[in-house]
């Protein structure tokens, strides 16, 4: 974008006047960041006047514009400005031999890198460096301009508004996470930013029936992540990435280039894990180094900000720990197949504790000790069965748990009623009696009061201000106890709708066939023992012992 060379208007003088035959290729720089806001003296347009009126009057030389290199809306230490960083190159390519900027806190991301550019850097490659503000620095007229204190003292000032800017940002963006209003630049995949607030999420009615049957593929069908995404890739569905960019955003990550649209893997793993979807806000799970530094980091759990029940859920609680629960199992799946076989992750060796290795030998499925197959006939034995009689073993074994669990159904209802009752009823009877003993302490305050206004210790608008302050203490714990009571009363009527593991299981009763489902639902794992035995450890293995000793004490 060159312009018109002209000869600058004031006297040319000094080395200027020695050297006037230097015809100077202009960068002018311009930064607007993202603090400024919609500050009219701080945008682009006044900024570029600003470098126009100063060339028409102050500037002393031959030059051309080679061209006008903006980063809008930038933080100065962003290390994304692309605008700069070409201007680099055009110095790097001869194309550019003076930048020419606003002041050095539009330049200069910190005070190392104003160091770095004007003691080394434009030296080096005989750049010109022209700062219109204060202070006002032209390395070529006045070089010594930037040996003086003023321009380090700038630049560390410089420096020191940034890092307050970057912290004060910093805790406003933790107040809105720790509230649950959403703060990034694009919504989750299957959300959308509420037109009315940009801090809330709406659900995206195109996307959700994709992550539906993303959950329902995996938890009820039995199919693997890699035969999830190979399937949304034949269906013809965008990956989240190519997604949101369909859709008009603007969106980018470190490996767009790579993108190609498809899913993989590790983007269906990302959707089944991500708490998101139970509809809460969950936030916080990257930061920037430092101010200086924009590299993003991973960050640990206990640092991530979660808002429960901010937006509409995707998943239920109930969907979502299965399918925690099944990421969780040492899975295979067969080759070119895409479900997971059934039994994946839930035999072990009764004996050795390893998993079974499944062997199909013509069209039979055996599974057989690892340790014994793999390793060492002397550490362990075969432990062989039939894929076809574990089956009718296992499901033999719930049904015979579901049968003992229906038995005690009506003792459940007790326990749980029971439970419930007494854990509630004590927990809100500690706290009653702590209230009644803080009523009592304000009493014994407010009745001190009156005798230190007699005695000349308080003056009327002390004990007149005093007391106002116990009233309301006393009505705020007031409140607090009928509340209590309130939930006392009721604390019956809420055991009645208890929800027990028993539910899990009887709910089931007239299972007749076997699916992964069901496994990972009821059983946590399966041993084989050598002789074609097999034992089962189910979830909630202690419901049926908890409910005999109930029995017993009636």
């Amino acid at each position: 974008m060159a312009r018109t060379s002209r000869q600058g208007e004031k006297a040319i003088s000094g080395v200027a006047k020695r050297e006037a035959q230097i015809q100077w290729s202009i960068a002018g720089y311009i930064r607007l960041s993202r603090e400024d806001g919609n500050e009219e003296s701080e945008s682009v347009v006044n900024q570029k006047k600003i470098l126009f009126q100063y060339l028409a009057s102050t500037f002393e030389g031959q030059y051309t514009i080679n061209d006008f290199y903006v980063d809008d809306g930038l933080s100065g230490t962003d290390d994304s400005r692309e605008s700069f960083m070409r201007m680099t190159q055009d110095i790097e390519a001869g194309k550019v031999n003076c930048v020419l900027c606003k002041s050095l806190s539009r330049a200069f991301r910190n005070y190392s890198d104003q160091g770095y550019y004007l003691e080394y850097y434009f030296p080096q490659k005989k750049v010109r460096f022209i700062s219109t503000g204060d202070p006002k620095i032209d390395t070529y007229t006045n070089p010594e301009a930037i040996t003086g204190l003023e321009v380090p003292i700038t630049g560390l000032m410089n420096d020191r508004f940034a890092a307050k800017t970057s912290s004060e940002i910093r805790r406003t963006f933790d107040a809105k996470r720790r509230n649950g209003e959403f703060i990034g630049a694009f919504a989750p995949y299957g959300y959308m930013k509420d037109p009315k607030d940009k801090n809330r999420l709406l659900l995206d009615e195109e996307v959700v029936p994709i992550k539906r049957n993303i959950l329902l593929w995996f938890i009820r069908d039995g199919m693997s992540l890699a035969g999830i995404a190979k399937r949304l890739n034949e269906l013809g569905v965008l990956n989240p990435t190519a997604y949101k960019r369909s859709q008009g955003h603007a969106y980018c990550n470190p490996n767009m280039e790579i993108n190609d649209g498809l899913w993989v893997s590790s983007t269906v793993r990302r959707i089944l894990t991500d708490q998101m979807n139970l509809g809460h806000m969950v936030q916080g799970k990257q930061r920037v180094v430092s101010y200086k530094v924009h590299d993003r980091v991973a960050t640990t759990p206990n640092e991530w900000f979660i808002k429960e029940n901010t937006h509409e859920l995707t998943f239920t609680q109930e969907e979502y720990d299965k399918a925690q629960r099944l990421l969780l199992r040492d899975t295979r799946t067969p080759e070119g197949g895409r479900k997971i076989y059934l039994f994946g992750g839930f035999l072990k060796c009764a004996d050795c504790k390893k998993a079974l290795r499944r062997n199909p030998v013509k069209g039979i499925v055996y599974y057989n000790c690892r340790t014994y197959v793999e390793k060492s006939k002397q550490k362990c034995t075969k432990h062989s069965i039939r894929e076809e009689k574990l089956i009718s073993l296992v499901l033999t074994a719930i049904q015979k748990q579901i049968t003992l669990l229906d038995g005690l159904s009506d003792i459940a209802e007790q326990v749980n009623l029971s439970a419930r009752i007494d854990t509630g009823n004590k927990r809100i009877e500690k706290m009653m009696q702590e209230k009644h003993r803080e009523k009592d302490r304000i009493r014994t305050l407010k009745d001190g009061l009156y005798e230190d206004l007699k005695a000349g210790v308080l003056d009327s608008e002390d004990y007149f201000h005093m007391k106002a302050k116990y009233d309301e203490q006393a009505r705020q714990v007031a409140d607090v106890i009928e509340n209590l009571e309130s939930e006392l009363r009721h604390s019956e009527k809420e055991a009645d709708s208890e929800n027990n593991a028993l539910t899990l299981f009887l709910k089931h009763k007239n299972i007749q066939q076997l699916d992964r489902a069901l496994l990972v639902e009821l059983v946590d794992t399966i041993y084989v023992h050598e002789g074609q035995d097999i034992s089962l450890e189910f979830r909630f293995t202690d419901e049926p012992e908890r409910l005999m000793a109930f029995a017993k004490q009636k």
